[in-house]
Formats: C-alpha cells, sequence, structure tokens
C-alpha cells in the first residue's frame, strides 16, 4: 500500500502539519483514525467494547488489536 500522507485523526497533509500538535494524534491511544492515511478520506468507523475497526472505501480496514 502506498505510504501515509494524510493524518488519520485530523485529515491534514503530514507535511503541512506538526504532528506534536495535532489533537487528533494526541488521542491516539483511544480512538480509532477518522481520515483514511492514504487519501485523507472520511472512514466509517466501528467501535466495540473489544476494539474498533474503521474502513476506506478505497484502502479498505484497519483495526485495533
Amino acid at each position: 500500500m502506498d505510504e501515509q500522507v494524510y493524518c488519520g485523526f485530523c485529515g491534514q497533509e503530514l507535511t503541512a502539519h506538526d504532528l506534536a500538535g495535532c489533537v487528533g494524534a494526541r488521542r491516539a491511544a483511544m480512538e480509532p483514525p477518522r481520515y483514511c492515511a492514504h487519501c485523507a478520506r472520511r472512514m466509517v468507523v466501528q467501535v466495540t467494547p473489544t476494539g474498533w475497526s474503521a474502513r476506506c472505501s478505497r484502502h479498505g480496514e484497519v483495526a485495533s488489536g
């Protein structure tokens, strides 16, 4: 798969934003990504008591664990 280009939590290009200052990246340990890291499309996210899954219509699914 292609290299990660977008932040999975705020959708901004990685080259144009400071990941240390990204509010979404700081929540990364607790929440699933909301945007695809490859195309910045909004993903369909499902959270369960045991984890989460996030699906991009073009790049497939990622899951916790």
